[in-house]
């Protein structure tokens, strides 16, 4: 079903990284800035996400010998010192995901600017490096996305859906690798319901959610794919749900042949395939222009 396989590492049959964006409390500062000292139990579930699911799921990878990339918005890194601590110390990729989880696309030139370099900053005190990766709070990419981030050395995007394995975004400037995902694999679709964060849905139990993530597994492991999911450690961390991450694990470990990954080994797997002509990845002209014939 997927046309231009990749060749993934060690002749495995598809690769996988969970993904997580720990947000913490930057989702009710940016969303409701003036009355954010009353919104108590809002807050107290984000701070959950930091300071007790983020132990949690980094002993779970320790358990498991996987390493693992968690995209952190700028003001978090600065005021989770330790939970970045941990992070680094299990062989874990920081990942960026802009400085306050502000949108993207909502922000003027100046401002998009200089969200992105604040964020870059962050990272760069805490880890002494550059982040290699991004993904746009939101999934809120604008037009000037990809610009700021060649402007900054990154090498490679998270926020698109446009195929079953990476490809390549570009503008004239050049092009970085894309590692897709879809929302499908998103918990906040399943699992996610609170009027805070603007957001009434049924919530689904941890084994639905399971459901979802094996079968997207199966056919990405059948079919040779990327299998790239997206959890937030304030809703996924939660135990029930943690063990339901852990039977996944097992469940691919079953499998076997698979390469689990940080996104930036990913990333890095697919130039190599690139420079040396061994295989050649879809691109896709950023921003993309469609008009309608009138």
């Amino acid at each position: 079903m997927i046309r231009n396989p990749i060749p993934w590492p060690d002749g495995a049959r598809c690769a996988v990284a969970f993904t997580f964006d720990m947000d913490g409390e930057s989702l009710m500062h940016v969303g409701h800035p003036e009355t954010i000292s009353d919104r108590i139990v809002g807050t107290s579930d984000l701070r959950y996400g930091p300071e007790v699911a983020m132990p949690r799921l980094i002993d779970l990878f320790a358990k498991y010998d996987m390493k693992q990339t968690f995209f952190i918005p700028g003001w978090c890194v600065k005021n989770y010192p330790d939970t970045i601590e941990e992070v680094l110390a299990g062989g874990h990729e920081i990942a960026h995901h802009g400085w306050l989880h502000g949108r993207l696309r909502e922000m003027s030139d100046d401002q998009e600017a200089e969200d992105i370099a604040r964020g870059v900053e962050a990272i760069v005190a805490a880890t002494g490096e550059k982040p290699r990766g991004f993904r746009a709070p939101g999934y809120s990419m604008s037009h000037r996305t990809l610009g700021l981030l060649q402007d900054h050395g990154v090498g490679y995007e998270a926020s698109l859906f446009g195929d079953d394995i990476p490809y390549l975004i570009e503008n004239d400037r050049g092009s970085l690798v894309e590692l897709p995902s879809h929302m499908p694999m998103d918990d906040w679709t399943q699992f996610v319901s609170f009027s805070d964060f603007g957001v009434r849905q049924p919530i689904k139990a941890p084994s639905e959610g399971y459901k979802v993530h094996v079968e997207e597994f199966d056919a990405m492991w059948e079919h040779g794919g990327l299998w790239c999911s997206v959890w937030h450690p304030f809703v996924s961390g939660r135990i029930a749900r943690a063990m339901q991450i852990e039977r996944l694990i097992q469940h691919m470990n079953d499998k076997g042949g698979v390469w689990f990954a940080r996104m930036d080994e990913i990333a890095a797997h697919v130039n190599g395939l690139v420079e040396r002509g061994e295989w050649q990845p879809r691109r896709h002209q950023i921003p993309f222009w469609t008009h309608a014939d009138t």
